[in-house]
C-alpha cells in the first residue's frame, strides 16, 4: 500500500551538475544544481532550474551561455562546496585548485578535473514559482578520453558521477548495472 507523502520534490536520482558562467569581470564562476536534465534530443538541449538569487543566475542571464560539468566521486567534497559558496564572495576555482577551461563554442568554462562537460547555448528561460528553469542547447560534450568506453561515448561506470537524493540531501554512487534498455523489455 502506498501512503501519500503531499507535494514534494522526489524524483531519483538526481544528477549533480555544476553550472560554469562568467560574470560581468570575465572571473569564471561555478555553482551545483541537482535540478537538472536533458530536455529536448532534437535540438540537444538541457534544462537547469536556479533561484534568481544565485550568482550565476545573472550571470546566464547576461553572457547567454553555460556549460554543465559533472564531477565524479572523487571530487564529492569540491562539488559540494561549489553549491554552498557564492562566487560573488569568493573565487571558487582558488580556493577548491580545481582548474576553469575556457568554452570553445560558449562564453562559459567548465571544470577540467571533471570527466564531462557540456557547452551550451542558452536557448531559453522559463520563470516557475521560486526558479527560472534555463534551457540550453548543447552545442558539445566534452569528455575525458580515459572515460570513454570502445563505443566512443562516455561510459557511465568510468565517469562515476554523482547523484543527489532530495529528501535527505545526501549524495550516492551509480549502483550496478541491471540491463540494456530497448532490450529488457522483450523478454516478457
Amino acid at each position: 500500500m502506498k501512503i501519500s507523502l503531499g507535494k514534494k520534490t522526489l524524483l531519483y536520482p538526481a544528477p549533480v551538475c555544476v553550472v560554469g558562467t562568467y560574470d560581468q569581470a570575465g572571473k569564471p564562476n561555478v555553482m551545483t544544481a541537482a535540478w537538472a536534465g536533458i530536455f529536448c534530443s532534437s535540438p540537444p538541449c538541457i534544462a537547469v532550474s536556479l533561484r534568481k538569487a544565485t550568482y550565476t543566475y545573472g550571470n546566464i542571464m547576461e553572457r547567454k551561455a553555460f556549460t554543465v560539468s559533472l564531477p565524479s566521486e572523487e571530487y564529492i567534497h569540491q562539488a559540494d562546496y561549489f553549491g554552498m559558496a557564492s562566487g560573488r564572495d569568493e573565487d571558487k576555482f582558488a580556493r577548491t585548485r580545481l582548474t576553469p577551461v575556457k568554452g570553445e563554442l560558449v562564453d562559459a568554462p567548465f571544470v577540467k578535473e571533471f570527466p564531462l562537460a557540456l557547452e551550451c547555448s542558452l536557448h531559453s528561460s522559463v520563470q516557475i514559482g521560486l526558479h527560472t528553469e534555463f534551457i540550453g542547447e548543447i552545442l558539445d560534450v566534452k569528455a575525458e578520453e580515459s572515460c570513454v568506453g570502445p563505443d566512443g561515448l562516455p561510459d557511465i561506470e568510468k565517469i562515476r558521477p554523482l547523484l543527489f537524493s532530495p529528501e535527505g540531501r545526501k549524495y550516492h554512487g551509480v549502483g550496478k548495472f541491471l540491463g540494456s534498455a530497448f532490450q529488457m523489455g522483450r523478454m516478457i
